[in-house]
């Protein structure tokens, strides 16, 4: 545990003591572990560490629920690691697994309380938003992304991060306007997908998981590869569809590949000749043929 005054193991016998009546004055972070959970020893460390950065603002209480499974059951907590933040004798908010310290951070935040470096860095927050676009968080990640911009309006990982996420719940015209804000004669790679994938969007599959249920039981199902790349594309995802391309026109190269070489220049087209997508995609097409 971290030598911390703030991070304390607790019990069932002193919960209310430490828990309930000081959060009455502090907010509370619970953390109930065990020592053969590995989750546990991997948020473990990243807690203590956030609430130590908070500088007693937030404390800790680490409660081993083998020892003390009182407590642990009336909250019902059915899976470790598990955390819950108590404030004014409740708790208010709460996870479970593991988490990386970005996202504990914002936790601690949500609680109107952070360490000496009170906002996330712009770093910590475009990774906060990736996570929870990823997770499919749309909310939460669209706040990441706006406290970037309001940090710094130009930021493109921002910028092609709220485009994606707009193009992902068909929205594509309020992506289009975020990707108006960037210069036309732009190199970057992200904002070049996504102005290509609102192109090549327009009659693209949105729901993508019939097609790879299909590829699951049907690798050389080259038709639903080719609808796969086509959605991909769609969504901005232009690496993973020049990829779905390429297997079908190693796979079938005078059949199927012949479409999935057309829509592969297609998206060359879209996303501009000298961009360093279609550079690694000719690399990659001329790799395959000429081998």
């Amino acid at each position: 545990m971290a030598n911390s005054p703030h991070i304390i193991d607790g019990s069932d016998a002193d919960f209310v003591a430490n828990v309930i009546e000081a959060s009455k004055t502090t907010p509370v972070i619970v953390d109930f572990w065990a020592t053969w959970c590995g989750p546990c020893r991997q948020l473990g460390p990243a807690l203590e560490k956030v609430v130590t950065e908070a500088n007693g603002k937030v404390k800790l209480v680490k409660i081993d629920v083998d020892k003390n499974p009182m407590v642990a059951g009336q909250l019902r907590v059915q899976s470790i690691p598990t955390v819950y933040a108590f404030v004014d004798g409740r708790p208010v908010d709460g996870f479970m697994g593991a988490k990386p310290e970005s996202e504990l951070r914002a936790f601690i935040e949500k609680l109107g309380v952070a360490g000496d470096d009170a906002a996330p860095s712009i770093e910590d927050a475009l990774e906060l938003a990736a996570q929870s676009a990823g997770q499919g968080d749309v909310a939460s990640a669209m706040e990441a992304y706006s406290f970037v911009l309001e940090q710094d309006p130009q930021n493109l990982k921002a910028v092609a991060g709220v485009a994606r996420l707009y193009i992902k719940v068909g929205q594509p015209e309020q992506a289009k306007q975020f990707l108006d804000t960037v210069p036309a004669d732009t190199k970057d790679a992200d904002i070049l997908g996504l102005r290509a994938a609102l192109e090549l969007a327009e009659d693209a599959p949105t729901d993508l998981e019939p097609f790879f249920a299909r590829l699951e039981a049907n690798p050389a199902d080259h038709e639903a590869r080719h609808e796969l790349a086509r959605g991909l594309a769609g969504q901005g995802e232009m690496t993973a569809a020049i990829d779905e391309l390429m297997t079908i026109i190693k796979a079938d190269p005078a059949g199927a590949g012949e479409a999935a070489k057309a829509f592969l220049l297609k998206i060359f087209a879209a996303v501009g000749p000298m961009s360093d997508i279609a550079k690694a995609g000719r690399r990659k097409l001329s790799s395959l043929l000429f081998s």
